[in-house]
């Protein structure tokens, strides 16, 4: 009788050893779920849910790049602009006729510097070493966890529209030039304009997407949190009940071992 007994506490001894370990894991770990051991249910809905957080991390990263692209085309087209400006109020000017062939001679100096600042901005202007305006360029982000969750941003030919414009053509000392100028000014200008807006409804394109994908990351990771983080209020409860059941069995073997020796001395 007292064998049963004491394998009986002692196996209940081995089940409040292993609670407690895997108590003390959760509470070290900070999961409640560490294995497909700890539930298999569990662990395949915390790996989807985790697949889906990553694609949605990485979805939003890319959106980032499709933003500082846009930036970037964006801040370059501005520049032209601004010197594409400044070329046209420098052409009106040389419409003065009070002024001398040396006045206009110095106007078209300041003109074909400003020539040569857009023409460097266009061949120079690249994102991740990729040239922006020297082709027309179709630039596609994956903005989604799913195939066709892609946007696209599209750079035009700037170099093919300036020269198609004649932008270097440009001379407002010879007769006649002013009002080509003007003419070609106004349809770079109207260009940019064009590009710029398009760039604008892109970048406010990939900023709403990245405000939901990030609100629907964070809903996904709650879910994730509720099935695999520690409750640590009532991991500590059940730490404090196993080690209470563990002190109670080590009491009642020790009593158990006790009374077989008395026993067995009186039988002796």
């Amino acid at each position: 009788m007292n064998n049963i007994s004491t394998g009986t506490n002692t196996s209940f001894l081995d089940q409040i050893r292993e609670k407690q370990e895997k108590n003390l894991e959760k509470l070290s770990s900070g999961k409640k779920i560490n294995s497909a051991a700890d539930g298999a249910a569990a662990q395949q809905i915390i790996e989807r849910l985790t697949a889906e957080s990553n694609a949605y991390q990485q979805s939003i990263r890319n959106s980032y790049d499709g933003v500082s692209l846009a930036q970037t085309a964006d801040g370059a087209l501005a520049g032209i602009g601004e010197d594409t400006q400044r070329i046209r109020e420098l052409t009106i000017q040389a419409g003065s006729g009070i002024l001398t062939d040396a006045d206009r001679q110095a106007i078209q100096s300041e003109i074909s510097a400003l020539q040569g600042n857009i023409q460097a901005t266009i061949e120079q202007t690249q994102f991740n070493g990729q040239s922006l305006f020297t082709g027309d360029n179709e630039f596609t982000f994956q903005t989604g966890s799913n195939a066709g969750d892609t946007r696209t941003i599209g750079t035009s030919n700037l170099a093919a529209q300036t020269a198609s414009l004649g932008l270097g053509d440009i001379d407002v000392t010879a007769p006649g030039g002013v009002a080509s100028a003007i003419v070609a000014l106004d349809g770079l200008s109207e260009f940019v304009s064009l590009q710029r807006g398009e760039l604008g409804a892109a970048q406010n394109a990939f900023e709403s997407n990245i405000n939901n994908l990030s609100q629907a990351n964070e809903n996904i990771q709650a879910s994730r949190s509720r099935i695999q983080d520690t409750d640590y209020a009532a991991a500590a409860s059940e730490n404090v009940a196993n080690n209470v059941a563990s002190q109670a069995a080590s009491i009642v073997a020790q009593q158990s071992n006790q009374n077989a020796g008395a026993v067995l001395g009186l039988l002796g």
